[in-house]
């Protein structure tokens, strides 16, 4: 067995190797159909033989499960199905004392249509506490050059509610409404959130959705400094209240724009690297090692005491944003023949299916994951 994780060894996360798993999908213990944490405290020995020594878990807060748990309907819970704060305690423990860490996510942006704080603010009064804690209007008018992320499920940003006899805004799903993070009640919430995981043991949190937490006229809404501020503010209480904890941005962005979110080495420790994931396949494809030289040639060193993260698949579908007309349409024709593969603007399959079940091509892209500067994340599965 390994070592215990160590106490006061703020550089931990350089030598990560994070493993990311869905609960409910993992590994069920008592025969229900569905993944839990007895069941993940048994699969203990198998992630450490892998040689993983991170685990990253998708979200398992009580949820509809409307868009696979990150719809939060409370945030301080387990949801029934996985089990009870008493076996997630159990399970942290467990991966404690074999030197495996464990990484939450921190859904900031949005919470589902069905948390006890929507039902209260659609209910309440214009200027009273749960009002403000989303983000309401009486018109479309605003934000009008904010992009619609999800356009398979809206044309617009805003969704009107009959019992507010309004408008919400969300970035996202119709049933996922935006907080308002220019509420400073809401910025308590956040906090009192990650004090209540970190005071259990969790290392660190993924910040998901990061760069839209607020909203500014005549801006597209991400990435404002507003947003870095916050970051900032999160870290510093973190920093001086509990000892080796981390944060990771996911900005989807461009390598100079994603950077942004180390700050001066204040703001995330880790951030994932969007832009190179798509230019690995496509390198493997045209067999050419341009792409993934000219991405790497683009990506800035990250300041000191953080470091990027890299991955070949995750729960989210290959983005192909950051790329190319003409590179989406080679990758699309490469690795998406099948139409119902195709989601949002990208694709969405398993590693190995992408790859035609090909061991050696597996291998390959691996090697190259693993050789490359950054911590490698790994899919369940994968």
């Amino acid at each position: 067995m390994s070592a215990p994780v160590k106490p006061n060894d703020p550089t931990w996360f350089k030598d990560a190797i994070i493993y990311e798993l869905s609960v409910r999908a993992f590994f069920d213990s008592n025969g229900d159909g569905i993944g839990d944490f007895p069941g993940l405290v048994m699969k203990l020995d198998y992630l450490e033989d892998l040689g993983v020594n991170t685990i990253w878990l998708l979200p398992f807060y009580p949820s509809p499960l409307k868009d696979d748990g990150y719809d939060v309907t409370e945030y301080c819970d387990i949801h029934p199905d996985y089990g009870t704060i008493a076996d997630f305690r159990a399970f942290l423990k467990e991966a404690h004392r074999r030197g495996i860490r464990v990484i939450t996510e921190l859904v900031l942006n949005h919470t589902s249509d069905q948390h006890p704080w929507f039902q209260k603010s659609r209910k309440a009064r214009a200027g009273s506490r749960y009002k403000d804690y989303y983000v309401w209007s009486n018109n479309q008018d605003k934000y009008k050059d904010a992009r619609v992320i999800i356009a398979d499920d809206s044309e617009t940003n805003w969704t009107w509610d009959n019992e507010a006899k309004a408008y919400y805004w969300h970035r996202y799903y119709r049933h996922q409404p935006d907080l308002n993070f220019d509420h400073p009640e809401i910025q308590l919430e956040v906090i009192r959130i990650a004090d209540f995981w970190l005071k259990l043991g969790v290392d660190g949190f993924r910040l998901s959705a990061v760069p839209y937490l607020y909203e500014e006229e005549g801006t597209s809404c991400e990435n404002l400094p507003a947003t870095h501020a916050f970051v900032k503010k999160l870290r510093a209480h973190i920093d001086k209240q509990y000892k080796d904890r981390i944060l990771i941005a996911e900005a989807n962005l461009w390598p100079e724009d994603a950077a942004s979110y180390f700050g001066d080495g204040d703001e995330c420790h880790m951030n994932f690297n969007y832009p190179l994931m798509p230019r690995l396949f496509l390198g493997l494809r045209t067999e050419d090692s341009y792409p993934i030289i000219d991405i790497i040639e683009q990506t800035p060193a990250p300041p000191a005491g953080t470091q990027w993260a890299l991955f070949l698949r995750n729960h989210d579908e290959i983005d192909l944003e950051m790329v190319s007309e003409e590179e989406k349409d080679y990758l699309f024709k490469a690795y998406a023949t099948d139409p119902n593969t195709k989601h949002n603007v990208g694709i969405r399959r398993r590693l190995a299916p992408l790859l035609n079940n090909d061991r050696r091509k597996v291998e390959l892209l691996h090697t190259i994951l693993m050789s490359l500067p950054g911590a490698p994340v790994l899919y369940y599965g994968d």
